[in-house]
C-alpha cells in the first residue's frame, strides 16, 4: 500500500528551534539562580514536552512538582515573546513540502511542544504550505512516544497507519512511529544522532529533505508494482 500521508515532528525536523528554546530556558533558570545549559546539552533536553524540559534542566534532586510548576509558567510566558528570534525551517524543507503538495500527499505535524506554540510556529514559519492537521501537546493526549496522538492524527487524515510515513529526529519519534504502526524515518539534520534513531527503531535515515521525496517515490513505485 503506497504512502499517502507524511506525519512530521516539528522541532529538529521541520524547524530549527533549538537556540530560541534553550535561550528562553536559560533565562528562566538564571532568574531563579539555577545553572544554565549549552546548546549542545540542550539537544538532549528537548523533545519530551515543555514540562519535562524544565524537569530535566534542573539540578538532580531539586525538581519538585511545585518548582516545575513555577518555572513552567515563566517558561511559557518568556517563550511567547522569544520563540521566533532565531527559529526557521531547515534548508531544503520548503522544496520538500512543495514536492509533497504537487503529489497530493497529505501532511500533518505532531509535536510534544505545547499545542498553542506548535500552531504558532507552523502558522508563522510554515504558513506557505497547507497542513491537513497540526497538533501539539494538549490535555487528554499523552506525550509521544505514546502512539495515541499519532493514531488520532491518522484518523483525522483518513489514512491507515501503514499508509503514513512518520518523519522525526529523535528516538521518541521513532518509537512513536513503530508503536503506531507507521514507517519510522529518521532525519540526520536535527537534534539527535543516527545511533539514537536506529536504536529506537528507525527503518530509514535521510541526510537531506529531498531524500524524503526520493524515498517516497521509491517505496510507492515498489508497492504499486
Amino acid at each position: 500500500m503506497p504512502f499517502n500521508a507524511v506525519m512530521f515532528d516539528l522541532d529538529g525536523t521541520l524547524l530549527d528551534t533549538l537556540e530560541d528554546v534553550i535561550d528562553t530556558l536559560n533565562s528562566v533558570l538564571e532568574a531563579h539562580n539555577y545553572p544554565t545549559h549549552s546548546l549542545e546539552r540542550g539537544r538532549y533536553l528537548v523533545g519530551h514536552g515543555m514540562r519535562e524540559l524544565v524537569r530535566q534542566a534542573l539540578p538532580e534532586n531539586t525538581a519538585t512538582e511545585a518548582l516545575i510548576d513555577l518555572l513552567l509558567v515563566d517558561l511559557m510566558e518568556h517563550y511567547s515573546t522569544n520563540w521566533n528570534r532565531h527559529s526557521k525551517p531547515y534548508s531544503g524543507i520548503g522544496g520538500m513540502l512543495d514536492e509533497l503538495e504537487s503529489r497530493g500527499i497529505k501532511k500533518a505535524i505532531l509535536s510534544n511542544k505545547a499545542d498553542r506554540f506548535t500552531r504558532l510556529c507552523a502558522s508563522e514559519l510554515l504558513g506557505k504550505w497547507s497542513f491537513d492537521v497540526v497538533m501539539g501537546h494538549h490535555g487528554g493526549i499523552p506525550h509521544k512516544p505514546d502512539p495515541a496522538g499519532a493514531l488520532l492524527v491518522a484518523g483525522m487524515l483518513g489514512s491507515a497507519p501503514d499508509e503514513i510515513l512518520y518523519v522525526g529526529d529523535s528516538g521518541i519519534d521513532m518509537l512513536t512511529a513503530s508503536r503506531a504502526g507507521m514507517h519510522p524515518l529518521g532525519v540526520l539534520w536535527g537534534f539527535r544522532p543516527a545511533g539514537e534513531l536506529l536504536e529506537h527503531g528507525a527503518k530509514t535515515l535521510v541526510n537531506t529533505p529531498s531524500e524524503i521525496i526520493t524515498f517516497i517515490e521509491s517505496e510507492n513505485g515498489s508497492r504499486d508494482s
